[in-house]
């Protein structure tokens, strides 16, 4: 007996048949004849029974062993794990179809390896991503089939996901950060509404973009992004965030926090009229006509301790007044530069001894002040011949010297609700927003370039972006005692991309003999990286 393996190949794919076959002898001839056919079997069975059929006996040599296919294992492996253990996978669906397991390679791999879809489609053959979701490994998945539908049918359930997070991160009474911003597009976007002009805030001119509004509860997990035209003003979106959180998500009392900038008096006005309460901080004009109002002395603002003020003609408000000793140096040095750099400039232009034209004079100083901005702390006069002359109000300058440092947290919430170092802290707690924009946007997630051209496809990838951030969010709690413990400046060792280049050094290995796939091994964990897999409660399989 003996072992045959047929190949055929039909309609572009190759069948193998396996046999087991034995040979005999009928009116002369030698003939053949099937006992077995034993395709199913695995690999390495099938090599046994070779062996045997040959008559060879023993285990195989170590010299028979070889390495096939190794590939990328690990971070891919605890990035799945975390995701089913936070109820990732079942917020999107609460159903195990191919097209959420497609979801979540999408949602992996934007943490993993960013690019474009097809990119991620593309490592099909170094990473165990698609297998670990559903694939078969060296089989490339279809972009089309395994990407774009997902992401279609993704975008058409993302109210239901929104409205899931919102019922696991938000409750009555809790604070809601708020904030907006937006990123630029390069290329034709004839086929898309939202991608426009409008004001950027990065420093990016002459590009289309759109805006991006982010909810997160008071520790910075992201539970919701919600997509505006490019050209929309950041507190025009203030109150449609306040109706889909007490609507479409039911939390009917919350403390809705965002800054200055956004909840000016009238978006404030407008959320009095329902039962949410809010937090802001007062612009520099509104800071100093609620000093004057209340006869508040800088004296009072204490980095140390926070002062409460009630106001006095309307109690249900309370300011919190704050210092901040860095902002202090900073705004005291970046003022004194600004002074000396205008007082050279008016210094060159009165040591002029020329007759010259007073109007254009005047305006030439005019340009300087609307450059510096910093004309209140100057008196200066041009004369009819043009001689320049000008003074310092050293009054303004020691006024505004004692705020330097100084700003004052408003809410309207009442004190059994919540005390004011709860108040400074969750305004405090904005930052959180900036550093989920700056992972979301360039850091770690890379949200742009945006290959995608549609506002669905585009408002898909950028949904599938905020549930990658979701997924890190938690990844990073979980890490927390390892970057609390790490050293800082040249000697820092730790970062998130740090973390998943170690988990992306746990591979999977191919076991060969004889050209066949005996076993799959995965590769040891050095002790950094049993560390990193227990403190996100990861066991390999």
């Amino acid at each position: 007996m003996y072992i045959a393996e047929l190949k055929k190949r039909q309609n572009g794919k190759l069948y193998k048949t396996v046999l087991i076959r034995e040979s005999y002898r009928a009116d002369g001839k030698v003939r053949h004849r099937t006992i077995a056919n034993i395709s199913k079997l695995p690999p390495e069975c099938i090599r046994h029974l070779k062996k045997y059929l040959k008559g060879e006996r023993g285990d195989f040599s170590l010299n028979d062993l070889q390495n096939g296919k190794t590939y990328e294992y690990g971070a891919s492996f605890a990035l799945k794990s975390l995701a089913s253990e936070i109820g990732l996978d079942s917020v999107i669906s609460s159903t195990k179809t191919p097209w959420r397991e497609n979801v979540l390679a999408m949602i992996i791999g934007r943490i993993l390896y960013q690019g474009s879809k097809l990119s991620l489609v593309n490592t099909f053959m170094d990473t165990a991503l698609w297998e670990l979701c559903g694939h078969i490994f060296g089989e490339r998945p279809d972009a089309e089939k395994h990407c774009y539908r997902p992401m279609d049918e993704l975008l058409k359930r993302k109210k239901k996901i929104d409205s899931k997070l919102a019922k696991k991160h938000f409750k009555n009474g809790c604070i809601v950060l708020y904030d907006i911003t937006n990123t630029w597009f390069e290329g034709d976007y004839k086929f898309s509404k939202e991608v426009t002009f409008g004001k950027p805030k990065g420093g990016k001119h002459g590009y289309k973009q759109i805006a991006l509004g982010l909810l997160t509860n008071s520790e910075g997990c992201p539970v919701a992004v919600e997509i505006f035209k490019g050209n929309t003003s950041d507190q025009t979106t203030v109150l449609g965030q306040v109706k889909t959180i007490s609507k479409k998500y039911g939390i009917k009392e919350v403390i809705f926090t965002g800054d200055r900038g956004m909840l000016t008096q009238k978006r404030v006005d407008e959320i009095k009229e329902t039962d949410f309460k809010i937090i802001t901080a007062l612009t520099h004009s509104e800071l100093k006509k609620v000093l004057e109002k209340e006869s508040i002395q800088p004296e009072l603002f204490d980095q140390m301790n926070i002062t409460e003020i009630i106001d006095s003609e309307d109690p249900q408000t309370r300011y919190m007044l704050c210092k901040n000793e860095n902002e202090m140096i900073k705004e005291t040095e970046t003022r004194n530069r600004l002074i000396e750099k205008v007082k050279d400039l008016l210094s060159k232009k009165a040591a002029v001894k020329r007759k010259r034209n007073p109007q254009k004079v005047a305006a030439s100083i005019g340009r300087i002040f609307e450059k510096y901005r910093i004309q209140k702390f100057f008196a200066w006069h041009v004369g009819d011949n043009g001689e320049v002359l000008w003074s310092l109000k050293d009054d303004i300058i020691e006024k505004e010297k004692a705020l330097d440092g100084c700003y004052v947290i408003k809410t309207d919430a009442d004190k059994k609700m919540i005390n004011k170092d709860e108040v400074v802290e969750g305004y405090r707690n904005l930052q959180k927003i900036e550093q989920a924009f700056r992972n979301m946007k360039t850091v770690m997630l890379e949200l742009r370039p945006v290959y995608h051209k549609t506002d669905e496809r585009i408002k898909a990838h950028i949904f599938i972006v905020m549930l990658a951030y979701y997924l890190q969010w938690h990844a990073t709690q979980k890490l927390k005692p390892l970057f609390d413990i790490d050293n800082a400046g040249k000697d820092k060792r730790w970062t998130f991309a740090t973390v998943i280049d170690r988990l992306k050094s746990i591979r999977k290995i191919e076991n060969v003999i004889d050209g066949v796939v005996v076993k799959k091994n995965i590769s040891m964990p050095d002790t950094e990286q049993k560390k990193i897999l227990e403190l996100l409660d990861v066991k390999l399989a």
